[in-house]
């Protein structure tokens, strides 16, 4: 059990490094339009090579898992991480930045399935819900990520210092995590096969559609809360920002203390609970205009979907007859297909419709998920490794 723990805790820190990593970004990208000198176009053109990079590789993640293990990939994922970010920040070249962002958005995406295989088996071998509190933690470092690295901007420091002070603590995250992460394992049946055959079971293909929906909504939320709050409901520029502020803190707190609810009551229970209290979250966003509901609509989502992908994620890595990795590799590529694909989509229907009715839109999606609850979890098996 002391080994457990142990993994436990390596996990945690390989989530936190991951959210750290990808949000430290964020706070960059003026400063890197500015010595460019590029337009919003351009920027947007440069950005959407991130998405582009993490789908690229994840078809082939799940063959990388079975031939190298866990450790393997979250080490060369940390170790391109800390060559980068520090490169993202320099590049004097429109195709150097553009090839930069591909290989962040690779090495994000790669990360992404590793740390959710070892996540998976973690969670298993402990016998408990974990895979919540991991989410939490990647959570936690994206609001370091950000918010750190915007502190000392503020505070004085130069890019460059700033993000080799995050290169530094990704680099001390990993050494801590290097002994307790997953070696490679003998080979699961079908470990080597594709996605389509994965995606072949309709039981993960559902799985996976709900996460292409989700991860819909949640790209909502970051790109489009503040518009909304500001051409719907009359917010101040300078406060429309406050909507995806409390969502993420909503989701971050509850995704600590969500492995709890899920022991308390059950992977079924607490998908239910999520999705009625997102789908009521949304409906006061776009039912009653006023700015104060609005935000505490914003709060109920975040309450309600902070433990939902975390739910899918464990169920899917736990297929009976998909190995883990190559589950987790189907369904990461789908979720963020609709990730990618999620604000364009919303702008769409806001254009022929509302931004209103694309939001309300959400509620119906959330009133599945819940409905579908029983046939994700009811048969949720306990595989042993």
């Amino acid at each position: 059990m002391a080994g457990n723990l142990r993994q436990q805790q390596a996990t945690r820190r390989i989530f936190f490094l991951a959210g750290l990593g990808m949000s430290a970004w964020a706070p960059l990208i003026p400063f890197v339009k500015a010595r460019l000198g590029i337009g919003d176009g351009t920027l947007g053109l440069l950005l959407f090579c991130i998405a582009a990079g993490s789908m690229l590789v994840m078809p082939f993640t799940g063959r990388a898992l079975a031939r190298f293990g866990c450790r393997a990939l979250i080490l060369v994922c940390a170790t391109l991480f800390c060559g980068v970010l520090p490169f993202m920040l320099y590049a004097s070249a429109i195709p150097e930045i553009a090839l930069a962002l591909l290989l962040f958005g690779a090495v994000n995406g790669l990360l992404d399935v590793s740390m959710n295989a070892q996540a998976v088996i973690v969670e298993r071998d402990s016998g408990q819900a974990k895979m919540s509190g991991f989410h939490g933690f990647y959570s936690i470092g994206s609001v370091a990520g950000a918010g750190g690295v915007s502190l000392m901007l503020w505070a004085g420091l130069e890019p460059l210092q700033a993000i080799l002070l995050v290169v530094l603590l990704i680099a001390v995250l990993t050494m801590q995590a290097c002994a307790h992460l997953l070696g490679r394992r003998q080979p699961e049946p079908g470990e080597t096969s594709g996605l389509l055959q994965a995606l072949a079971q309709p039981s993960l293909l559902f799985i996976a559609l709900l996460c292409f929906f989700i991860f819909m909504i949640e790209g909502a939320m970051l790109d489009w809360s503040a518009v909304f709050l500001h051409s719907e409901r009359g917010m101040d520029k300078s406060h429309a920002g406050f909507g995806f502020t409390l969502y993420a803190l909503a989701v971050a707190l509850c995704r600590l203390g969500g492995d709890r609810l899920v022991n308390a009551v059950g992977h079924q229970r607490m998908l239910v609970a999520g999705a009625g209290c997102a789908a009521l979250g949304l409906l006061l966003i776009v039912s009653i205009d006023l700015p104060a509901v609005a935000l505490g609509g914003f709060v109920l989502a975040g309450i309600g979907l902070s433990n939902i992908v975390p739910i899918l994620f464990s169920t899917a890595g736990n297929h009976p007859r998909v190995p883990s990795g190559m589950a987790l590799s189907a369904v990461t590529l789908i979720g963020y297909s609709g990730l990618l694909s999620g604000p364009a989509l919303i702008g769409l229907v806001a254009r022929h419709a509302s931004l209103s009715a694309a939001f309300a839109a959400g509620v119906v999606i959330m009133l599945l998920v819940g409905a579908s609850a029983r046939r994700i979890t009811g048969k949720q098996p306990k595989a042993t490794r």
